[in-house]
């Protein structure tokens, strides 16, 4: 056992990994609240792209969209000339939030405390009373109010996404994701965008967990029975696992083709509980799809480090990520899509195929409660308490051909103690 710590500014916090390396997770990583405080430092404001929104959600001058990064507030707007800025949601004056609604329109930003307006990116208009009354209080004369701002935050859009980070370091998004995960996200997100539907929901869990979720490609077919009885996700379809190029392969996409399944006897000979029925739809045509892509790829899930995912089911289009509220509590989101050229019919196949996921989803469904199974399970854990996760190897490196592998996994460890400094 190797014992590291790093230094931030809520103090020393000891982190014992195992000398395993990303095989071995320290189950203190989902209730230590040091280290969930030195995640917001190291990871959310630190050399990383992070999901803002989308950017067909601050189409025209004036639109503003609210959000959060880790823990801190954000606001995403489009100002009078075209461009977007993003900033945190905190005035310079008493740190109270300045947009309260989740989005809307206007022309500048103001506080209701006490009235300090900002323009569309962020910069200090002005003030109430700043001259006082009658002559008598205000500001000092050496009050400017260019040196008073809306924290900025540097963006990029990138397929019709707004990421944002806070540190100048960070290397552009192409470099920062890389050409194999990028090529995804321009396949499902390049052309024009339109949003169908948009719910959250709140888990009890820390968010890692459900970083660790989206990443591990071979429970669907365990725990999700709805996937497994009506074969739209199984190990036994032809898929694979691709891993980001280095130097960064913390990113990954897992995809299957339904069309080339060929039932496997393992299902059988391991009494894989959700292949055991035979229930049939009432409504079938839910799982009726056409052929978007010529890549033949059904079921897609490309999870971007930390927290994002794009997900792409039968015809079903959703990007969704989640937040930290708390060392045992996320809060999930899920926005549905289409794309501005669809026909009626693709459009109503698309909500109708929404069913499948989000919080009472056919297929997700399970998902709500299953990593606060892993939450309450690890609760009051010993420093040497750990995941074991050799799945597939204990390498992290692309999977074709396979899916029954916990490679993705290892891959976020793999980011997270670099960017942590754990290893």
């Amino acid at each position: 056992m190797s014992a590291d710590s790093a230094q931030t500014s809520a103090g020393t916090v000891p982190i014992s990994w195992p000398e395993e390396g990303v095989t071995r997770v320290p189950y203190q990583l989902f209730s230590d609240p040091q280290i969930y405080a030195m995640e917001q430092e190291r990871i959310f404001r630190g050399p990383v792209w992070h999901f803002l929104c989308l950017e067909l959600e601050v189409a025209n001058p004036g639109d503003y969209r609210t959000g959060f990064v880790g823990e801190t507030p954000v606001i995403v707007t489009r100002n009078r000339t075209g461009d977007i800025h993003a900033m945190v949601n905190r005035c310079a004056h008493k740190g109270a939030l300045v947009c309260h609604k989740e989005r809307g329109n206007a022309k500048t930003l103001s506080c209701v405390y006490h009235s300090w307006t900002y323009d569309l990116e962020g910069r200090l208009m002005g003030l109430a009373f700043r001259d006082g009354l009658k002559g008598k209080g205000g500001m000092p004369k050496t009050f400017r109010t260019s040196d008073h701002r809306l924290q900025p935050i540097r963006t990029e859009v990138y397929a019709g996404i707004v990421f944002g980070t806070f540190h100048a370091d960070t290397p552009g998004v192409e470099t920062f994701f890389g050409p194999a995960m990028c090529r995804i996200l321009q396949r499902n997100l390049s052309r024009p965008l339109k949003l169908l539907g948009f719910h959250s929901q709140m888990i009890h869990n820390n968010w890692k967990l459900y970083a660790e979720n989206v990443r591990d490609s071979y429970h669907a077919t365990l725990l999700h029975t709805f996937y497994t009885t009506f074969r739209i996700n199984r190990l036994d379809m032809d898929g694979g696992i691709r891993i980001a190029d280095a130097p960064q392969p913390w990113h990954h996409l897992s995809f299957a083709r339904r069309a080339n399944f060929e039932a496997a006897e393992e299902y059988t000979t391991a009494q894989v509980h959700s292949a055991n029925y035979g229930s049939r739809l009432n409504g079938p045509e839910l799982l009726e799809t056409w052929e978007e892509f010529d890549d033949g790829i059904t079921h897609a899930i490309q999870a971007l480090f930390p927290t994002l995912t794009i997900q792409f089911t039968l015809n079903s289009l959703a990007v969704r990520w989640f937040t930290p509220r708390g060392v045992d509590r996320t809060e999930l989101f899920w926005m549905y899509l289409g794309y501005a050229d669809d026909e009626d019919d693709e459009q109503q196949m698309r909500v109708m195929q929404a069913n499948l996921t989000g919080a009472a989803g056919l297929v997700s469904l399970e998902d709500g409660c299953i990593n606060e199974f892993v939450q309450r399970g690890t609760r009051g854990s010993t420093p040497d308490d750990r995941a074991f996760m050799e799945m597939g190897g204990t390498t992290v490196e692309s999977s074709e051909g396979s899916r029954a592998t916990e490679v993705a996994i290892r891959g976020f460890w793999q980011g997270y103690r670099e960017i942590m400094g754990l290893g």
